[in-house]
């Protein structure tokens, strides 16, 4: 895991978060949803099936758990997780928290509309609240 490379589509479209024990945790650059995506450090890995069992049951856990933090921070009415690749070969999984009244709802977040890019002090704001967030979470 120590030369773990990023896609550069995923690094050009997000902000590094946290790494959890499994995944590296960014924030998708788009104001319009609570967003963030979890990239598993292994290299050549497009497919969930790819990992160990142990790996797939680890990057359950952490999608489940951030999604779940993510989901009462922002008072969110619905938790969206899915992985999808079509684009971004690079295994990696969206964790969107929904509203009723979001930009989209209740059509999916991918492919609709355009990204908002967040402004510099709603973003450190985010980040700060997210990280401090990340920093409880346990994965024993």
């Amino acid at each position: 895991m120590n030369d773990f490379n990023l896609d550069q589509r995923l690094d050009a479209d997000t902000f590094p978060l946290a790494d959890l024990p499994l995944c590296r945790v960014l924030l998708m650059n788009d104001a319009r949803y609570p967003w963030v995506i979890l990239v598993p450090r292994q290299n050549h890995i497009s497919e969930v099936a790819e990992l160990s069992e142990a790996d797939q049951a680890q990057l359950w856990r952490e999608a489940t758990q951030l999604g779940s933090v993510m989901k009462t921070l922002f008072e969110g009415d619905k938790l969206n997780i899915a992985t999808l690749g079509n684009v971004v070969k690079q295994l990696h999984v969206h964790v969107v928290v929904r509203k009723h009244e979001d930009a989209t709802w209740p059509a999916p977040v991918w492919g609709n509309g355009s990204a908002e890019p967040y402004a510099l002090e709603p973003l450190a704001n985010l980040r700060d609240q997210l990280i401090a967030h990340i920093d409880r979470l346990t994965f024993d």
